[in-house]
């Protein structure tokens, strides 16, 4: 069996030995350049599955080395080794196509866990990958989408997933993990909204037994649950500013202290990030840290909502409506031309999600399987016209319309923080009291 190989490029001589020396003992042969120049000859002459470079180098940099491999040998998964501290040249790095990246003294542990990470993504280069079932469209949109989901699971960079709501983008962040190196690793999602503020440390870094009242027996957080695999932090924007600090340096140090607890402990946890506002304006107005947005900002990834790829609408209904059908054992209902039409003109200010729940509504109601432009009960789901005004002529009364947008907008921040009625009356503004009026007065439980 043919071992695997690795290219070291460093122009430390005690560097390169101890890079040799740790590589050999994981069985990988090993190849080492001093420069730019000799890495370059030696990709040349014999094929790599992984190469460590180092960032200054006596006649380049180690981004043009990324930069070379990434054009010349995409296939070879690239580390770069920085000098500790240096997290822009690392951020600059995974933003070239780095795969990973290594601070100085070199961590030996930290080493084996990225060449093995490395290795296993390497291992399933040319393997056919089969087009999602969960994430549906051909639409030119949907087609860029999954080319950069399966670039981005080649990486260990963090990645800023941003769209609107009921577009998507927890699946986003599930199929980066899945279909990357820690895909038989745990994923971790975790709605930042919905969890109280008092408890939130306790939640992402856990505590210990007696560290406060009602801490009864150690806890372990949601960093070390998703250790060795990705956390995926939903609704980011909702952290407050205190815990973002704490974040912040969790994610720089690569290690978590419980509460109430001593030592910290170290963790490898790539981080996902996701929320429908605008992070860039919620560092502008004071809200959001900047120094963390950089950081989880390495790399951003846009969900298209459903408005900008109306021709993927007829194939997304179809398989929801064969999925309704099988659920419930009845026969399949199919959406006559009108109502399609009228779904492909409809805005979906709730995207995916909406179009799910109101073909579940429009099948339940429908005769003959035969669903309607009057099944779909589009004057309840607000009209909106494609300028983002209300559309009056499908206005019969202010105050049902009035009634429909707060029922439909509770109902959305409902569903994004699992019901957390605490954390939804905060989404909205509301103090719990208003909160608790309103649901009664719409009949919501």
């Amino acid at each position: 069996m043919t071992r695997q190989r690795a290219l070291i490029v460093d122009d430390e001589p005690d560097i390169r030995e101890l890079l040799e020396i740790t590589l050999g003992r994981m069985k990988l042969d090993t190849r080492s350049a001093r420069n730019v120049k000799e890495a370059r000859e030696w990709l040349a002459k014999e094929p790599f599955d992984l190469c460590l470079t180092d960032m200054r180098l006596p006649d380049g940099t180690g981004l043009e080395l990324v930069q070379h491999i990434l054009l010349r040998h995409p296939q070879v998964p690239v580390a770069m080794i920085t000098a500790y501290g240096s997290l822009d040249t690392a951020i600059n790095a995974l933003k070239a196509g780095a795969f990973d990246f290594l601070t100085k003294p070199v961590d030996l542990g930290r080493l084996r866990e990225l060449v093995a990470a490395a290795l296993r993504l390497r291992s399933a280069d040319g393997e056919e990958l089969p087009v999602d079932s969960r994430l549906l469209g051909d639409s030119p949109p949907m087609k860029a989408m999954r080319k950069q989901i399966l670039k981005l699971a080649r990486s260990q960079a963090p990645v800023y997933i941003s769209g609107e709501s009921g577009s998507g983008k927890e699946l986003v962040a599930r199929l980066i993990h899945e279909q990357g190196s820690r895909g038989d690793q745990p994923f971790i999602p975790v709605n930042c909204g919905a969890i109280p503020t008092e408890l939130m440390e306790s939640e992402f870094f856990g505590h210990k037994k007696g560290s406060f009242t009602g801490a009864i027996e150690d806890k372990q957080g949601l960093f070390q649950a998703a250790n060795g695999g990705t956390l995926f932090l939903d609704e980011v924007a909702d952290l407050p500013l205190p815990m973002q600090v704490k974040l912040l340096r969790a994610i720089q140090e690569k290690a978590v202290r419980a509460v109430g607890g001593q030592q910290e402990l170290i963790v490898d946890v790539r981080i996902l990030c996701a929320t429908h506002k605008d992070l860039a304006g919620e560092v502008a107005a004071g809200r959001f840290r900047q120094d963390l947005y950089y950081r989880l900002n390495v790399i951003e990834l846009r969900v298209p909502a459903l408005r900008e790829r109306r021709e993927d609408i007829a194939l997304l209904a179809g398989i929801m409506l064969k999925r309704l059908a099988e659920g419930t054992g009845l026969s399949p209902a199919k959406l006559d031309d009108d109502a399609l039409e009228k779904l492909k003109s409809y805005r979906f200010p709730g995207n995916v999600r909406e179009l799910e729940n109101m073909l579940e509504r429009a099948y339940t109601l429908c005769e003959d399987d035969r669903i309607t432009t009057s099944d779909l009960r589009l004057a309840d789901s607000v009209p909106i016209s494609e300028n983002g005004e209300a559309n009056l002529a499908q206005i019969d009364n202010l105050e049902d319309y009035l009634e429909a947008i707060e029922r439909k907008l509770i109902m959305q921040a409902l569903e994004e923080t699992r019901w957390n009625r605490t954390a939804a009356a905060q989404r909205l503004g509301l103090s719990f009291r208003s909160m608790r009026y309103r649901l009664k007065k719409l009949g919501i439980d």
